[in-house]
């Protein structure tokens, strides 16, 4: 499967809060996922963390996707149903390699976002 196709379809899987299939397309070794103000060093944390942003999640909408090799670039509006922060825009740049996604980098107003959280992001220790 191609990288697009691959990112397409984990994207697919957080919309639809299929965490254990959203997992598989993420490397178990080696993965790492930096937002703005928040980094993770597996998987796991990073999907655990997804998992509690759920509850504010009304939708995920892809507007743009595309790719240069193993280099995908997403263009997301996260819908929320928290009223104070309304729709998050995301851009996201993912790297797979071998069949993985090895990296996730998202770029967004973390202020919002922080402040929605009462000012503690998590990160990795």
């Amino acid at each position: 499967m191609e990288p697009k196709e691959m990112v397409a379809q984990f994207i697919a899987d957080i919309r639809a809060q299929r965490l254990d299939e959203a997992k598989d397309w993420l490397a178990a070794e080696g993965f790492e996922y930096v937002g703005p103000n928040m980094r993770f060093l597996s998987r796991d944390d990073m999907l655990t963390y997804q998992f509690g942003m759920f509850a504010i999640q009304k939708d995920l909408v892809l507007r743009h996707l595309s790719a240069d090799g193993e280099h995908v670039f997403a263009i997301l509006d996260y819908r929320t149903h928290f009223e104070p922060i309304g729709d998050v825009r995301l851009a996201v740049w993912f790297r797979v390699r071998d069949g993985k996604i090895r990296s996730v980098e998202t770029f967004y107003n973390a202020a919002v976002v922080e402040n929605m959280l009462g000012g503690t992001l998590p990160s990795a220790g």
